[in-house]
Protein backbone atom coordinates (compact mmCIF):
# COMPACT_ATOMS: atom_id res chain seq x y z
CA UNK A 1 0.00 0.00 0.00
CA UNK A 2 1.25 3.88 -0.98
CA UNK A 3 0.33 6.69 1.11
CA UNK A 4 1.30 10.35 1.07
CA UNK A 5 4.30 9.49 3.94
CA UNK A 6 5.05 12.33 5.71
CA UNK A 7 8.92 12.32 20.25
CA UNK A 8 9.00 12.06 23.30
CA UNK A 9 8.25 14.44 26.05
CA UNK A 10 9.43 11.71 28.93
CA UNK A 11 12.33 12.11 30.09
CA UNK A 12 15.10 9.07 29.32
CA UNK A 13 14.03 7.34 32.81
CA UNK A 14 18.11 6.30 33.57
CA UNK A 15 18.77 10.18 33.19
CA UNK A 16 15.74 12.03 35.62
CA UNK A 17 13.47 9.51 36.42
CA UNK A 18 13.37 8.56 40.14
CA UNK A 19 12.96 4.53 41.24
CA UNK A 20 9.79 5.40 42.91
CA UNK A 21 8.20 6.47 40.27
CA UNK A 22 7.11 3.46 38.56
CA UNK A 23 3.54 3.65 37.40
CA UNK A 24 1.30 2.58 40.02
CA UNK A 25 -0.77 0.80 37.80
CA UNK A 26 1.71 -1.42 37.83
CA UNK A 27 0.10 -3.30 40.51
CA UNK A 28 1.41 -6.14 42.75
CA UNK A 29 2.89 -9.07 40.03
CA UNK A 30 1.75 -9.64 36.50
CA UNK A 31 2.57 -12.99 34.98
CA UNK A 32 4.65 -11.53 31.74
CA UNK A 33 4.06 -14.87 29.88
CA UNK A 34 0.15 -14.27 29.63
CA UNK A 35 -1.01 -11.28 29.22
CA UNK A 36 -4.71 -10.33 30.79
CA UNK A 37 -7.32 -11.76 28.78
CA UNK A 38 -9.97 -9.44 29.90
CA UNK A 39 -11.77 -7.75 26.77
CA UNK A 40 -10.68 -10.28 24.88
CA UNK A 41 -13.89 -12.30 23.80
CA UNK A 42 -13.91 -9.99 20.97
CA UNK A 43 -11.16 -11.11 19.26
CA UNK A 44 -12.47 -14.79 18.89
CA UNK A 45 -9.84 -16.36 21.22
CA UNK A 46 -7.35 -15.61 18.15
CA UNK A 47 -5.24 -12.96 20.43
CA UNK A 48 -1.73 -13.58 20.37
CA UNK A 49 0.01 -12.94 24.33
CA UNK A 50 3.23 -11.44 24.44
CA UNK A 51 4.33 -14.58 25.60
CA UNK A 52 4.15 -15.77 22.08
CA UNK A 53 5.46 -12.33 20.76
CA UNK A 54 8.77 -13.23 22.77
CA UNK A 55 8.75 -16.77 22.02
CA UNK A 56 8.78 -15.43 17.93
CA UNK A 57 11.44 -12.72 19.01
CA UNK A 58 13.68 -15.34 21.15
CA UNK A 59 13.76 -18.07 17.69
CA UNK A 60 14.40 -14.98 15.29
CA UNK A 61 16.83 -13.46 17.35
CA UNK A 62 18.86 -17.34 17.38
CA UNK A 63 18.65 -17.72 14.24
CA UNK A 64 19.78 -14.26 12.91
CA UNK A 65 22.93 -13.74 15.45
CA UNK A 66 20.83 -10.57 16.78
CA UNK A 67 21.61 -9.10 20.08
CA UNK A 68 20.60 -11.22 22.80
CA UNK A 69 18.07 -9.26 24.38
CA UNK A 70 15.11 -11.60 22.92
CA UNK A 71 17.03 -14.60 24.74
CA UNK A 72 17.34 -12.69 27.89
CA UNK A 73 13.23 -11.46 28.05
CA UNK A 74 12.81 -14.86 27.56
CA UNK A 75 14.28 -16.08 30.56
CA UNK A 76 11.94 -13.68 32.59
CA UNK A 77 8.44 -15.01 30.93
CA UNK A 78 6.61 -17.40 33.20
CA UNK A 79 8.15 -15.66 36.34
CA UNK A 80 5.35 -13.39 38.42
CA UNK A 81 7.49 -10.25 38.81
CA UNK A 82 6.92 -6.80 41.05
CA UNK A 83 6.65 -3.30 39.31
CA UNK A 84 10.75 -3.26 40.56
CA UNK A 85 11.37 -6.87 38.96
CA UNK A 86 9.46 -5.62 36.02
CA UNK A 87 11.91 -2.31 35.60
CA UNK A 88 15.40 -4.52 36.31
CA UNK A 89 14.05 -6.95 33.86
CA UNK A 90 13.55 -4.46 31.35
CA UNK A 91 17.15 -2.51 31.94
CA UNK A 92 18.29 -6.13 31.45
CA UNK A 93 17.04 -6.30 28.03
CA UNK A 94 17.93 -2.51 27.41
CA UNK A 95 21.31 -3.63 28.32
CA UNK A 96 21.54 -6.88 26.74
CA UNK A 97 25.19 -6.80 25.79
CA UNK A 98 26.58 -5.60 29.01
CA UNK A 99 24.22 -7.51 31.82
CA UNK A 100 26.50 -10.46 31.83
CA UNK A 101 29.03 -8.31 33.29
CA UNK A 102 26.97 -5.72 35.48
CA UNK A 103 27.61 -5.94 39.13
CA UNK A 104 24.34 -6.13 41.39
CA UNK A 105 25.37 -2.59 42.45
CA UNK A 106 25.45 -1.03 38.66
CA UNK A 107 22.90 -2.89 37.50
CA UNK A 108 20.64 -1.12 40.65
CA UNK A 109 22.13 1.70 39.38
CA UNK A 110 21.31 1.86 35.97
CA UNK A 111 17.84 0.36 36.51
CA UNK A 112 17.17 3.10 39.54
CA UNK A 113 16.25 0.42 41.93
CA UNK A 114 18.36 -1.05 45.19
CA UNK A 115 20.70 -3.20 45.46
CA UNK A 116 18.80 -5.87 47.58
CA UNK A 117 16.01 -5.32 44.95
CA UNK A 118 18.70 -6.94 42.28
CA UNK A 119 19.25 -9.87 44.81
CA UNK A 120 15.03 -10.30 45.22
CA UNK A 121 14.35 -9.97 41.67
CA UNK A 122 17.42 -13.34 41.30
CA UNK A 123 15.56 -14.80 43.84
CA UNK A 124 12.13 -14.49 41.57
CA UNK A 125 13.89 -15.70 39.12
CA UNK A 126 14.74 -19.68 40.69
CA UNK A 127 18.46 -18.52 41.42
CA UNK A 128 20.36 -18.45 44.53
CA UNK A 129 21.28 -14.95 44.45
CA UNK A 130 22.78 -12.41 41.66
CA UNK A 131 25.74 -14.28 41.18
CA UNK A 132 24.34 -17.08 39.96
CA UNK A 133 21.89 -15.13 38.15
CA UNK A 134 25.38 -13.35 35.99
CA UNK A 135 26.69 -16.78 35.66
CA UNK A 136 23.89 -18.43 33.93
CA UNK A 137 23.66 -15.61 31.76
CA UNK A 138 27.51 -15.47 30.58
CA UNK A 139 26.81 -19.44 30.21
CA UNK A 140 23.86 -19.23 27.71
CA UNK A 141 24.43 -15.99 26.35
CA UNK A 142 28.03 -15.19 26.08
CA UNK A 143 29.25 -11.80 24.69
CA UNK A 144 29.22 -11.27 21.40
CA UNK A 145 31.60 -8.73 19.09
CA UNK A 146 30.42 -5.85 18.76
CA UNK A 147 31.42 -2.73 16.29
CA UNK A 148 34.34 -0.60 18.07
CA UNK A 149 31.97 3.23 18.60
CA UNK A 150 35.18 4.65 20.40
CA UNK A 151 35.50 7.00 17.93
CA UNK A 152 31.34 7.85 17.96
CA UNK A 153 30.24 11.32 19.83
CA UNK A 154 27.21 10.92 21.84
CA UNK A 155 25.01 12.07 19.23
CA UNK A 156 26.34 9.35 16.64
CA UNK A 157 25.74 6.71 19.55
CA UNK A 158 22.12 7.58 20.26
CA UNK A 159 21.75 7.16 16.16
CA UNK A 160 23.73 3.54 16.60
CA UNK A 161 21.42 2.21 19.61
CA UNK A 162 17.80 3.33 17.41
CA UNK A 163 19.62 1.08 14.56
CA UNK A 164 19.91 -1.73 16.94
CA UNK A 165 16.14 -1.04 18.19
CA UNK A 166 15.21 -1.39 14.29
CA UNK A 167 17.43 -4.53 14.29
CA UNK A 168 15.80 -6.15 17.04
CA UNK A 169 12.27 -5.11 15.52
CA UNK A 170 13.41 -6.69 12.67
CA UNK A 171 13.79 -9.98 14.40
CA UNK A 172 10.63 -9.85 15.87
CA UNK A 173 8.59 -9.63 12.90
CA UNK A 174 10.58 -12.80 11.42
CA UNK A 175 7.44 -14.29 13.12
CA UNK A 176 4.44 -11.82 11.22
CA UNK A 177 1.46 -13.94 12.57
CA UNK A 178 0.85 -11.24 15.99
CA UNK A 179 1.31 -8.07 13.76
CA UNK A 180 -1.15 -10.18 10.74
CA UNK A 181 -3.39 -10.85 13.72
CA UNK A 182 -3.88 -7.21 14.73
CA UNK A 183 -4.37 -5.90 11.61
CA UNK A 184 -7.44 -8.11 11.27
CA UNK A 185 -8.55 -6.73 14.73
CA UNK A 186 -8.21 -3.19 14.05
CA UNK A 187 -9.55 -3.04 10.29
CA UNK A 188 -13.03 -5.23 11.70
CA UNK A 189 -13.66 -2.57 14.80
CA UNK A 190 -16.17 0.19 13.71
CA UNK A 191 -15.15 2.45 14.83
CA UNK A 192 -11.34 1.99 15.95
CA UNK A 193 -10.20 3.68 18.60
CA UNK A 194 -6.65 5.28 18.57
CA UNK A 195 -5.19 6.22 22.00
CA UNK A 196 -1.65 7.91 22.72
CA UNK A 197 -1.17 10.37 25.90
CA UNK A 198 2.19 12.61 26.28
CA UNK A 199 4.82 11.09 24.89
CA UNK A 200 3.10 8.76 22.53
CA UNK A 201 0.64 11.31 21.39
CA UNK A 202 2.70 11.71 18.35
CA UNK A 203 2.62 8.02 17.31
CA UNK A 204 -1.04 7.82 17.59
CA UNK A 205 -1.55 10.85 15.97
CA UNK A 206 0.51 9.56 13.06
CA UNK A 207 -0.98 6.28 12.95
CA UNK A 208 -4.92 7.82 12.85
CA UNK A 209 -3.71 10.20 10.16
CA UNK A 210 -2.99 7.45 8.09
CA UNK A 211 -6.12 4.95 8.77
CA UNK A 212 -8.46 7.70 8.07
CA UNK A 213 -7.14 7.20 4.26
CA UNK A 214 -8.34 3.98 4.31
CA UNK A 215 -10.38 2.52 7.27
CA UNK A 216 -13.86 4.11 7.57
CA UNK A 217 -13.97 5.27 11.25
CA UNK A 218 -11.23 5.95 13.05
CA UNK A 219 -11.17 8.05 16.64
CA UNK A 220 -8.40 9.63 18.27
CA UNK A 221 -8.23 9.18 21.74
CA UNK A 222 -5.30 12.01 22.94
CA UNK A 223 -6.72 13.10 26.42
CA UNK A 224 -7.12 11.27 29.42
CA UNK A 225 -9.74 11.60 32.46
CA UNK A 226 -13.37 10.99 32.23
CA UNK A 227 -13.40 12.35 28.71
CA UNK A 228 -11.39 8.81 28.03
CA UNK A 229 -14.01 6.92 29.58
CA UNK A 230 -16.82 9.06 28.25
CA UNK A 231 -15.30 8.09 24.19
CA UNK A 232 -14.54 4.85 25.16
CA UNK A 233 -18.33 4.53 25.65
CA UNK A 234 -19.50 6.28 22.84
CA UNK A 235 -17.12 4.33 20.37
CA UNK A 236 -18.51 1.09 21.86
CA UNK A 237 -22.18 2.06 21.19
CA UNK A 238 -21.16 3.02 17.94
CA UNK A 239 -19.83 -0.84 17.23
CA UNK A 240 -16.30 -0.76 18.21
CA UNK A 241 -14.52 -3.93 18.91
CA UNK A 242 -10.58 -2.86 19.19
CA UNK A 243 -8.47 -0.25 20.82
CA UNK A 244 -5.07 0.10 19.68
CA UNK A 245 -2.63 2.12 22.19
CA UNK A 246 1.07 3.57 21.60
CA UNK A 247 2.10 3.65 25.31
CA UNK A 248 5.83 5.01 25.81
CA UNK A 249 7.80 6.12 28.96
CA UNK A 250 7.46 7.86 31.02
CA UNK A 251 3.36 5.45 31.30
CA UNK A 252 1.04 8.09 32.51
CA UNK A 253 -1.34 6.76 34.78
CA UNK A 254 -4.29 7.36 32.81
CA UNK A 255 -3.18 5.32 30.42
CA UNK A 256 -3.34 2.40 32.06
CA UNK A 257 -6.82 3.36 33.84
CA UNK A 258 -8.46 3.90 30.45
CA UNK A 259 -6.94 0.39 29.03
CA UNK A 260 -8.36 -1.62 32.12
CA UNK A 261 -11.61 0.51 31.56
CA UNK A 262 -11.48 -0.31 27.94
CA UNK A 263 -11.22 -3.58 28.69
CA UNK A 264 -14.15 -3.84 31.19
CA UNK A 265 -15.98 -2.14 27.85
CA UNK A 266 -15.29 -5.38 26.26
CA UNK A 267 -13.06 -4.01 23.85
CA UNK A 268 -9.63 -5.83 22.49
CA UNK A 269 -6.51 -3.77 23.77
CA UNK A 270 -3.96 -3.92 21.22
CA UNK A 271 -0.53 -1.95 22.05
CA UNK A 272 2.81 -1.18 21.38
CA UNK A 273 4.82 -0.55 24.02
CA UNK A 274 8.80 -0.33 24.88
CA UNK A 275 8.78 -3.70 25.90
CA UNK A 276 6.80 -6.64 26.96
CA UNK A 277 7.38 -5.60 30.63
CA UNK A 278 5.81 -2.24 30.88
CA UNK A 279 3.07 -1.31 32.98
CA UNK A 280 0.17 -1.31 30.43
CA UNK A 281 1.32 -5.22 29.59
CA UNK A 282 -1.51 -6.84 31.70
CA UNK A 283 -4.74 -4.44 29.99
CA UNK A 284 -3.09 -5.54 26.86
CA UNK A 285 -4.58 -8.17 24.96
CA UNK A 286 -1.99 -8.34 22.59
CA UNK A 287 0.90 -6.46 23.00
CA UNK A 288 3.88 -5.88 20.12
CA UNK A 289 7.36 -4.87 21.80
CA UNK A 290 9.47 -1.88 20.12
CA UNK A 291 12.33 -0.84 21.92
CA UNK A 292 12.85 3.16 22.70
CA UNK A 293 16.06 4.93 22.31
CA UNK A 294 17.59 5.82 25.83
CA UNK A 295 20.91 7.55 24.66
CA UNK A 296 20.00 11.67 24.73
CA UNK A 297 18.12 13.61 27.52
CA UNK A 298 14.62 13.06 25.71
CA UNK A 299 13.90 8.91 24.66
CA UNK A 300 13.94 8.31 20.95
CA UNK A 301 11.38 6.28 19.12
CA UNK A 302 12.04 5.18 15.88
CA UNK A 303 10.90 1.61 16.39
CA UNK A 304 8.24 2.27 17.77
CA UNK A 305 6.70 4.46 14.84
CA UNK A 306 8.39 2.35 12.16
CA UNK A 307 6.09 -0.64 14.04
CA UNK A 308 2.75 1.34 13.57
CA UNK A 309 3.82 1.80 9.91
CA UNK A 310 3.74 -1.76 9.52
CA UNK A 311 0.35 -1.88 11.61
CA UNK A 312 -1.08 0.01 8.88
CA UNK A 313 0.04 -1.99 6.36
CA UNK A 314 -1.41 -5.32 8.12
CA UNK A 315 -4.86 -3.19 8.66
CA UNK A 316 -4.85 -2.13 4.75
CA UNK A 317 -4.24 -5.99 3.46
CA UNK A 318 -7.26 -6.91 5.78
CA UNK A 319 -9.28 -4.13 4.40
CA UNK A 320 -10.58 -5.52 1.14
CA UNK A 321 -11.35 -1.54 0.08
CA UNK A 322 -8.54 -0.13 1.38
CA UNK A 323 -6.76 0.38 -2.18
CA UNK A 324 -9.71 1.41 -4.16
CA UNK A 325 -10.05 4.34 -0.82
CA UNK A 326 -6.67 5.52 -1.40
CA UNK A 327 -7.34 5.68 -5.35
CA UNK A 328 -10.03 7.65 -4.21
CA UNK A 329 -8.12 10.17 -2.03
CA UNK A 330 -5.35 10.52 -4.64
CA UNK A 331 -8.00 11.48 -7.19
CA UNK A 332 -9.13 14.41 -5.02
CA UNK A 333 -6.26 15.20 -3.93
CA UNK A 334 -4.90 15.91 -7.42
CA UNK A 335 -7.94 17.87 -8.33
CA UNK A 336 -7.96 20.00 -5.08
CA UNK A 337 -3.81 20.29 -5.92
CA UNK A 338 -3.46 19.59 -2.26
CA UNK A 339 0.08 18.46 -2.99
CA UNK A 340 3.39 20.41 -4.18
CA UNK A 341 4.57 18.49 -6.65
Amino acid sequence: MSTDHGGSDGVNGARMASAGEDVAAASAGVSVGTVGSAGAGGAGGSVATTGSVAAAASAASTASGAPTAARLQALFEGHRLTPTQRRIAHCMVRRAADAPFLSSVELAELAGVSQPSVTRFAVALGFDGYPALRKHLRDVAPAEPEADEGSYNEYQQAVQSEIDNLRHLAALLADPAPVVRAGRLLADSRPLLVLGLRAASAQARGFTYFARKVHPDVRLLDEGGTMLADRVDAAKRAGATALLCFALPRHPREVVEGLEYAQEAGLTVVAVADSAFAPIARHSDLLLPAAVGTGLAFDTACAPMLLGRVLLEAMCDALPDAQARLEEFDAKASERGLFVE
